[in-house]
């Protein structure tokens, strides 16, 4: 059985080696034309991503000539494979490689899968209560008839009344000296945040109903984003999770604390109605350093200078690449991650597009405390997405597996395996697990 479960990951990594060698065979094979093109859309990419950056960091003019070039190159590149007439195989040359390299993700997490976080049976609770802002993600506690649903399971619904300011670690406060012996919320990250730190507090298991507008935290609890009513599944089939619950000085969040050009961008007034329009107003003067704060952050041993952009999360990220964006497989591993980004110019946008986590511009590390100080008494800080105002120094850290988290037995997303990498793919790695060196035993055996 075990040789049989080793040959999958095998032969994935041999079919990767094969898609990557057959890749450069077709390329080869257009003779110096493919040749041109290749390098062409190198020269394409790095004139892209500068032209991304002048678009980015500039007004007026520059900023006019940055759109056309970022535009233009890979229009341009396209055009020179078709008049060199090697389009055809270029494109099946690059498919053979991005197929390669998503097998050899296959195959590396095959033969070392990740490990699920563990899960602990827990009796189903007696009295929940709920708390559900009937705005958030669109009106989807009405759309879903998350109320009926919560009530016919036996839940207390506490619905926010959105006319007014209310403060909902107050409400959860008031429900836990009621004899709650659960709390849930369906709204945004931002309030599951406030919620889940007093079910922490008073050691109560916390249930998330992802009926917010994006969901981070219940996609990577595994929940399905697209139905918030598979998640009151829990309250009569459920398990429990122990994860981590992040604090950024006093305040709790599920997901992140952004420094820098972000938490900049959205404390302007006009952010919610025109974000594009917003955010290309300010980043000139932000990426530039003509305002802002200038920061210096500790993450652990490591000192990051003047990041423009700082981004520490609750449990790290997958690798950042084309292959792994957007999860956090583990969300019980007591560290914070974090990515801080320094581009100071054209040149340095080129690196970061032809190098991506490589390149000097961006560091990718972890640690179990940041502490960001700045040239200011109080910096803009997003916490899960809301815009505050923070005093120096800011210090985030993380309480280790002190949320009780209740979710359903079944979880479309709860598969590690789906759920990215962590690690840059080394295809050495991929060569070894194809053709793995025999044994000691085994060369014996194998010698007359």
């Amino acid at each position: 059985m075990a040789k049989a479960a080793g040959r999958g990951p095998r032969n994935l990594a041999r079919v990767a080696l094969l898609c990557a060698v057959a890749a450069l065979a077709v390329l080869a094979f257009t003779g110096l034309h493919g040749l041109l093109v290749l390098l062409a859309e190198f020269v394409g990419l790095v004139v892209m991503a500068v032209g991304a950056w002048w678009a980015l960091a500039h007004r007026g003019v520059a900023r006019a000539v940055g759109a056309v070039l970022a535009v233009a190159a890979p229009i341009a590149v396209v055009a020179l494979a078709l008049v060199s007439e090697v389009l055809l195989p270029v494109t099946v040359s690059l498919a053979l490689w991005f197929a390669g390299l998503t097998l050899a993700r296959s195959a590396l997490r095959a033969a070392r899968p990740p490990k699920a976080m563990p899960e602990r049976e827990a009796p189903a609770p007696r009295r929940p209560v709920l708390i559900m802002n009937p705005k958030s993600g669109g009106g989807k506690v009405e759309r879903f008839q998350l109320v009926r649903k919560a009530e016919e399971l036996g839940a207390e619904v506490v619905l926010l009344d959105t006319s007014v300011q209310q403060d909902v670690g107050e409400l959860a406060r008031r429900a836990v000296a009621e004899g709650a012996d659960l709390l849930g919320v369906a709204g945004g990250d931002g309030t599951q945040a406030l919620v889940a730190a007093v079910a922490a507090e008073a050691g109560l298991p916390f249930l998330v109903v992802c009926a917010g507008t994006r969901n981070h935290f219940a996609m990577d609890l595994g929940l399905d984003r697209t139905d918030p009513s598979t998640c009151l599944d829990a309250l009569r089939d459920g398990v429990e999770l122990r994860v981590d619950l992040g604090r950024v000085g006093d305040l709790p969040f599920v997901n992140t604390v952004s420094f820098g050009a972000y938490a900049e961008i959205v404390q302007s007034p006009q952010y919610r109605d025109a974000k594009t329009a917003t955010a290309l107003d300010a980043l000139p003067d932000l990426l530039l350093g003509d305002s802002g704060p200038r920061m210096t952050a500790q993450a652990g041993d490591r000192r990051l200078d003047a990041p423009q952009a700082l981004l520490v999360s609750n449990n790290p990220y997958a690798a950042p690449d084309a292959t792994g964006l957007g999860r956090r497989p583990r969300l019980d591993q007591g560290v914070l991650g974090v990515l801080a980004v320094r581009v100071d110019g054209a040149a340095q946008a080129a690196e970061l597009a032809l190098l991506g986590v490589r390149a000097t511009g961006l560091t990718v590390t972890s640690a179990r405390r940041v502490t960001v100080s700045a040239d200011a008494e109080r910096i803009p800080v997003a916490v899960d997405g809301e815009a505050l105002i923070l005093p120096t120094p800011v210090v985030c850290t993380l309480g280790a597996r002190s949320l009780r988290v209740r979710v359903p037995r079944n979880r479309p997303g709860a598969d590690p395996a789906q759920q990215g990498h962590t690690h840059d793919l080394d295809w050495r790695d991929v060569v070894r697990l194809a053709f793995p060196r025999p044994s000691g035993a085994a060369r014996t055996e194998a010698r007359p």
